[in-house]
């Protein structure tokens, strides 16, 4: 099966807004640090699905998500394929809440790469700074970083 998701990275005077995946019972991303988002609902657009997810998960709500790209994910956890639309927000209101799917923390920019990611979090990261869109794969087996490719555009 193929899902569709969003992941966003808020941005806020050098810091970006990460969730530290530590709350939920048989969370597939469990002890990882995360941008914000998730699978999005019947009839929502790439646009509308950032903006709910963001809201639910950290209480805040983002103005002008800015697309950069799109990263396909197959067979990402054992089941199916996931098709992720990669924005960042830095236009936003709000107070941050308890998120239900962990811990929200303020991270300085040059402090992102010290936190437990994802292993290909650590190569698209950096993507989200160029001028350029791109569609990227990256192949995960057991967890574990197998390969990737990418387009920028």
């Amino acid at each position: 099966m193929k899902i569709l998701a969003t992941l966003c990275y808020v941005q806020d005077q050098g810091k970006t807004l990460m969730l530290h995946r530590i709350k939920k019972r048989n969370d597939f991303h469990k002890d990882k640090w995360n941008g914000l988002g998730g699978k999005f609902e019947d009839g929502e657009s790439p646009e509308e699905c950032v903006k709910r997810e963001i809201l639910e998960e950290s209480g805040l709500t983002i103005r002008k998500p800015h697309l950069h790209g799109v990263i396909t994910f197959p067979n990402f956890d054992g089941e199916n394929d996931w098709i992720v639309f990669l924005f960042t927000a830095s236009e936003f209101s709000g107070t941050l809440i308890d998120s239900d799917e962990g811990h929200l923390e303020w991270i300085s920019d040059d402090k992102l790469f010290d936190l437990h990611l994802w292993e290909g979090d650590y190569i698209f990261i950096k993507w989200l700074k160029q001028d350029k869109f791109f569609s990227a794969k990256f192949i995960y087996e057991h967890k574990r970083l197998k390969n990737w490719s990418v387009e920028f555009y």
